[in-house]
Protein backbone atom coordinates (compact mmCIF):
# COMPACT_ATOMS: atom_id res chain seq x y z
CA UNK A 1 0.00 0.00 0.00
CA UNK A 2 2.56 2.85 0.32
CA UNK A 3 4.35 2.05 -2.52
CA UNK A 4 0.81 2.51 -4.37
CA UNK A 5 0.52 5.78 -2.17
CA UNK A 6 3.96 6.69 -3.44
CA UNK A 7 3.00 6.28 -7.10
CA UNK A 8 -0.14 7.73 -6.61
CA UNK A 9 1.73 10.83 -5.69
CA UNK A 10 4.17 10.90 -7.92
CA UNK A 11 1.61 11.10 -10.69
CA UNK A 12 -0.34 13.50 -9.13
CA UNK A 13 2.91 16.04 -8.71
CA UNK A 14 3.46 15.42 -12.62
CA UNK A 15 -0.10 16.38 -13.37
CA UNK A 16 0.18 19.78 -11.38
CA UNK A 17 3.24 20.13 -13.00
CA UNK A 18 1.67 20.34 -16.22
CA UNK A 19 -0.93 22.41 -15.50
CA UNK A 20 0.89 24.51 -14.01
CA UNK A 21 3.20 24.59 -16.82
CA UNK A 22 0.34 25.45 -19.12
CA UNK A 23 -1.44 28.20 -17.34
CA UNK A 24 2.51 30.08 -17.37
CA UNK A 25 2.63 29.31 -20.95
CA UNK A 26 -0.99 30.87 -21.64
CA UNK A 27 -0.57 33.70 -19.47
CA UNK A 28 2.92 34.38 -20.96
CA UNK A 29 1.69 34.39 -24.91
CA UNK A 30 -1.29 37.20 -23.53
CA UNK A 31 0.79 39.16 -21.65
CA UNK A 32 3.47 39.83 -24.45
CA UNK A 33 2.78 42.68 -26.84
CA UNK A 34 2.45 41.84 -30.35
CA UNK A 35 0.86 42.82 -33.69
CA UNK A 36 -1.68 40.72 -34.18
CA UNK A 37 -1.42 38.95 -38.09
CA UNK A 38 -5.10 38.95 -38.92
CA UNK A 39 -5.58 42.30 -41.04
CA UNK A 40 -8.95 44.01 -40.18
CA UNK A 41 -11.45 43.97 -43.56
CA UNK A 42 -10.35 47.69 -45.65
CA UNK A 43 -14.20 47.98 -46.24
CA UNK A 44 -15.19 48.72 -42.45
CA UNK A 45 -11.50 50.12 -40.90
CA UNK A 46 -12.14 53.79 -42.56
CA UNK A 47 -14.82 54.70 -44.75
CA UNK A 48 -14.90 57.14 -47.60
CA UNK A 49 -16.25 59.70 -44.83
CA UNK A 50 -13.48 59.35 -42.33
CA UNK A 51 -11.30 62.02 -41.29
CA UNK A 52 -7.83 61.54 -42.77
CA UNK A 53 -4.87 64.05 -42.93
CA UNK A 54 -1.86 62.80 -45.53
CA UNK A 55 -1.93 61.20 -49.10
CA UNK A 56 -4.41 58.29 -50.36
CA UNK A 57 -1.57 56.38 -52.09
CA UNK A 58 0.58 56.30 -49.10
CA UNK A 59 2.53 53.23 -48.50
CA UNK A 60 1.60 53.10 -44.79
CA UNK A 61 -2.15 53.71 -43.22
CA UNK A 62 -2.55 54.22 -39.74
CA UNK A 63 -6.35 53.85 -38.28
CA UNK A 64 -7.30 55.20 -34.58
CA UNK A 65 -10.30 54.58 -32.84
CA UNK A 66 -10.36 57.05 -30.17
CA UNK A 67 -12.17 58.89 -27.74
CA UNK A 68 -11.68 62.49 -27.36
CA UNK A 69 -12.15 62.58 -23.13
CA UNK A 70 -10.19 59.18 -22.95
CA UNK A 71 -6.71 59.96 -20.61
CA UNK A 72 -4.96 57.45 -22.55
CA UNK A 73 -5.94 58.82 -25.67
CA UNK A 74 -4.92 62.07 -24.70
CA UNK A 75 -1.33 60.80 -23.81
CA UNK A 76 -0.86 58.61 -27.32
CA UNK A 77 -2.06 62.49 -28.95
CA UNK A 78 1.61 63.56 -28.91
CA UNK A 79 3.16 60.60 -30.34
CA UNK A 80 0.25 60.50 -33.35
CA UNK A 81 0.95 64.44 -33.54
CA UNK A 82 4.76 63.86 -34.39
CA UNK A 83 4.04 60.86 -36.30
CA UNK A 84 2.20 63.05 -38.74
CA UNK A 85 4.46 66.04 -38.70
CA UNK A 86 7.73 63.67 -39.68
CA UNK A 87 6.29 61.14 -42.11
CA UNK A 88 3.56 63.97 -43.86
CA UNK A 89 2.72 62.26 -46.94
CA UNK A 90 4.12 58.93 -46.26
CA UNK A 91 1.49 57.77 -43.67
CA UNK A 92 -2.24 58.34 -43.99
CA UNK A 93 -3.69 59.12 -40.59
CA UNK A 94 -7.33 57.87 -40.30
CA UNK A 95 -9.17 59.44 -36.76
CA UNK A 96 -12.14 57.25 -35.91
CA UNK A 97 -14.93 58.26 -33.12
CA UNK A 98 -15.29 55.53 -30.14
CA UNK A 99 -17.02 57.64 -27.27
CA UNK A 100 -17.26 55.42 -24.46
CA UNK A 101 -20.27 55.31 -22.33
CA UNK A 102 -17.98 55.90 -19.22
CA UNK A 103 -16.99 59.51 -20.61
CA UNK A 104 -19.68 61.72 -20.19
CA UNK A 105 -18.56 64.23 -22.58
CA UNK A 106 -16.78 62.70 -25.03
CA UNK A 107 -19.90 62.24 -27.44
CA UNK A 108 -20.05 65.72 -27.39
CA UNK A 109 -16.82 66.30 -27.84
CA UNK A 110 -16.94 63.80 -31.27
CA UNK A 111 -19.58 66.21 -32.42
CA UNK A 112 -17.75 69.55 -32.36
CA UNK A 113 -14.85 68.21 -33.93
CA UNK A 114 -17.09 66.99 -37.08
CA UNK A 115 -19.13 69.93 -36.80
CA UNK A 116 -15.73 72.21 -37.16
CA UNK A 117 -15.15 69.79 -40.08
CA UNK A 118 -17.75 70.55 -41.87
CA UNK A 119 -16.54 74.13 -41.92
CA UNK A 120 -13.31 72.94 -42.96
CA UNK A 121 -11.39 72.83 -39.73
CA UNK A 122 -11.41 69.13 -38.02
CA UNK A 123 -7.77 68.73 -37.29
CA UNK A 124 -7.58 72.29 -35.48
CA UNK A 125 -10.79 71.38 -33.65
CA UNK A 126 -9.17 67.76 -33.06
CA UNK A 127 -6.00 69.24 -31.77
CA UNK A 128 -7.40 71.82 -29.15
CA UNK A 129 -10.02 69.23 -27.85
CA UNK A 130 -6.73 66.83 -26.91
CA UNK A 131 -4.66 69.91 -25.81
CA UNK A 132 -7.13 71.56 -23.70
CA UNK A 133 -8.36 67.76 -22.28
CA UNK A 134 -8.12 68.32 -18.82
CA UNK A 135 -10.01 72.01 -19.03
CA UNK A 136 -13.33 70.46 -20.57
CA UNK A 137 -13.78 66.85 -19.54
CA UNK A 138 -15.17 67.18 -15.98
CA UNK A 139 -17.29 70.26 -17.40
CA UNK A 140 -21.32 70.00 -16.35
CA UNK A 141 -21.22 72.38 -20.03
CA UNK A 142 -18.67 71.64 -22.38
CA UNK A 143 -20.28 73.25 -25.42
CA UNK A 144 -19.20 76.50 -23.99
CA UNK A 145 -15.53 75.93 -24.53
CA UNK A 146 -15.67 73.98 -27.48
CA UNK A 147 -17.64 76.94 -28.94
CA UNK A 148 -14.82 79.36 -27.95
CA UNK A 149 -12.63 76.72 -29.14
CA UNK A 150 -14.11 77.12 -32.44
CA UNK A 151 -14.15 80.89 -32.38
CA UNK A 152 -10.58 80.79 -31.75
CA UNK A 153 -9.81 78.75 -34.61
CA UNK A 154 -12.10 80.80 -36.87
CA UNK A 155 -15.34 79.03 -37.36
CA UNK A 156 -18.87 80.17 -37.36
CA UNK A 157 -19.98 79.98 -34.13
CA UNK A 158 -23.62 79.96 -34.65
CA UNK A 159 -24.07 77.26 -36.99
CA UNK A 160 -21.13 75.48 -35.04
CA UNK A 161 -23.15 75.30 -31.84
CA UNK A 162 -26.79 74.41 -34.28
CA UNK A 163 -24.74 71.48 -35.06
CA UNK A 164 -23.82 70.15 -32.04
CA UNK A 165 -26.77 71.02 -30.17
CA UNK A 166 -29.00 69.59 -32.76
CA UNK A 167 -26.72 65.96 -32.70
CA UNK A 168 -26.01 66.29 -36.65
CA UNK A 169 -23.10 64.12 -36.90
CA UNK A 170 -24.37 61.25 -34.30
CA UNK A 171 -24.83 58.81 -37.21
CA UNK A 172 -21.66 59.21 -38.69
CA UNK A 173 -20.62 58.48 -34.95
CA UNK A 174 -22.83 55.92 -34.44
CA UNK A 175 -21.45 54.29 -38.02
CA UNK A 176 -18.10 54.68 -36.14
CA UNK A 177 -18.54 53.00 -33.27
CA UNK A 178 -20.59 50.16 -35.20
CA UNK A 179 -17.11 49.55 -37.31
CA UNK A 180 -15.03 49.56 -34.28
CA UNK A 181 -17.47 46.72 -32.56
CA UNK A 182 -17.64 44.64 -35.31
CA UNK A 183 -13.53 45.20 -35.82
CA UNK A 184 -13.55 43.65 -32.12
CA UNK A 185 -12.49 47.24 -30.63
CA UNK A 186 -13.73 47.28 -26.72
CA UNK A 187 -11.25 49.98 -25.89
CA UNK A 188 -9.50 53.43 -26.70
CA UNK A 189 -6.92 53.89 -28.04
CA UNK A 190 -6.98 51.24 -30.31
CA UNK A 191 -4.41 51.11 -33.66
CA UNK A 192 -4.69 49.27 -36.82
CA UNK A 193 -1.08 49.72 -38.85
CA UNK A 194 -1.53 48.84 -42.42
CA UNK A 195 -4.77 46.71 -40.97
CA UNK A 196 -3.49 44.72 -38.46
CA UNK A 197 -4.34 45.71 -34.99
CA UNK A 198 -1.68 47.05 -33.01
CA UNK A 199 -0.98 46.01 -28.94
CA UNK A 200 1.61 47.52 -26.83
CA UNK A 201 2.28 50.60 -28.11
CA UNK A 202 4.32 52.31 -25.77
CA UNK A 203 6.42 55.04 -26.91
CA UNK A 204 7.07 57.29 -30.52
CA UNK A 205 10.08 55.18 -31.33
CA UNK A 206 7.93 51.74 -30.79
CA UNK A 207 5.24 52.97 -32.99
CA UNK A 208 8.51 54.89 -35.77
CA UNK A 209 10.08 51.51 -35.67
CA UNK A 210 6.83 49.53 -36.75
CA UNK A 211 6.10 52.30 -39.73
CA UNK A 212 10.10 52.41 -41.04
CA UNK A 213 9.75 48.39 -41.05
CA UNK A 214 6.52 49.13 -42.97
CA UNK A 215 7.96 51.59 -45.71
CA UNK A 216 11.42 49.88 -46.23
Amino acid sequence: MKQEAKILLGVGAVAIAILVGAVVLLSGNTSTPITSTTKADPKILFRSDSDKLGSASAKVTLVEFSDYQCPACGAAYPIIKQIINDYKDKVLFVYRNFPLSIHQNSKIAAEAAEAAGAQGKYWQMHDMLFENQSAWSSSSNPLDMFTEYAKSIGLDTDKFKNDVEGNKYSDKIKADINDGVSLGVNSTPTFYLNGEKVTGLASFNDLKSKIDALLK
